[in-house]
């Protein structure tokens, strides 16, 4: 199977014809539960299938959050197979939140889960954690240049124990945040339109004017919603950056289902207010 195009000139071309919106499919069990579902695999599947029904063909990229579905064990596996391979063939592109980080043969073998073309979870591009170290990716970055898709790394986080890991400073004077989100850089170096390669920084940080965030990549940006960011936010807090963010909103869309055309209705809502505050910035 020959590779796709880099998943950095995909997103880039996504975000310009669809626009940058992002949505999470998060099916905890209150959401469940909201949508008058059981929390439960057919509950499961009803809900994915839902979402993926309503903005696969609309939105530019959908995140299934994958240990919503782990919680289930094999069958819960078998809808995120079919909810990642069923959102791709409708049009958008999907980032399997996975946050996965491990060293040696065991990155690999994660890698391999989501970022070798004829897995059955192949996603456009898939979360991971550095802080057992940016080098221990490397199986990762390594495949995800060989096949066409892309990273988003954890590198200044909306939760608000974060801080204490990525803003502490290194021997030589720099964040771990910062030094993160510089490693990304010189992987992104010299690619066109967009490196493939992205930090996710949370779009509830505030002022992040120290922090250099032109990585030429994407920035996959939680915490639109209900953590209390808003789409006026995001040129407040990424500066220059925006036209790269990548805002993604969970529960601020999700809570309208089931019903299909009330999910789209707030999937469009945001993706305007997101390409407003984009344009304006």
């Amino acid at each position: 199977m020959s590779p796709l195009e880099p998943f950095g000139a995909r997103l880039r071309r996504a975000m310009d014809e669809r626009g940058p919106l992002c949505v999470g499919i998060d099916p905890h069990a209150s959401l469940l539960a909201e949508w008058g579902l059981d929390d439960d695999v057919a509950g499961l599947e009803r809900f994915s299938r839902t979402v993926v029904e309503a903005l696969a063909g609309r939105v530019a990229v959908l995140k299934p959050q994958s240990a919503f579905f782990e919680r289930f064990g094999s069958r819960g596996l078998a809808v995120l197979e079919k909810s990642v391979q069923e959102a791709r063939a409708a049009g958008a592109l999907v980032v399997t939140d996975a946050k996965r980080g491990d060293i040696g043969s065991t990155m690999a073998a994660y890698a391999e889960a989501f970022l070798r073309p004829d897995a059955p979870l192949f996603s456009d591009a898939l979360t991971v954690s550095p802080y057992l170290g940016y080098g221990s990716l490397s199986p990762a970055v390594a495949l995800a240049r060989e096949s066409g898709a892309g990273l988003f790394v954890l590198a200044l986080t909306s939760n608000p124990e974060g801080g204490e890991v990525q803003h502490a400073v290194r021997a030589d004077g720099r964040t771990v945040g910062a030094t993160v989100l510089a490693h990304l850089a010189a992987e992104n170096a010299g690619e066109e339109p967009l490196g493939s390669f992205g930090a996710v920084v949370g779009a509830t940080l505030g002022d992040l004017s120290s922090y250099d965030l032109d990585i030429n990549g994407p920035l996959l940006a939680p915490g639109i919603g209900a953590q209390g960011a808003t789409p006026a936010d995001l040129s407040r807090v990424f500066g220059a950056a925006v036209r790269n963010v990548v805002p993604n909103v969970s529960r601020g869309v999700l809570r309208h289902g089931p019903d299909v055309s009330a999910l789209r209705g707030a999937a469009e809502r945001f993706a305007a207010e997101i390409q407003a505050a984009v344009t304006a910035a």
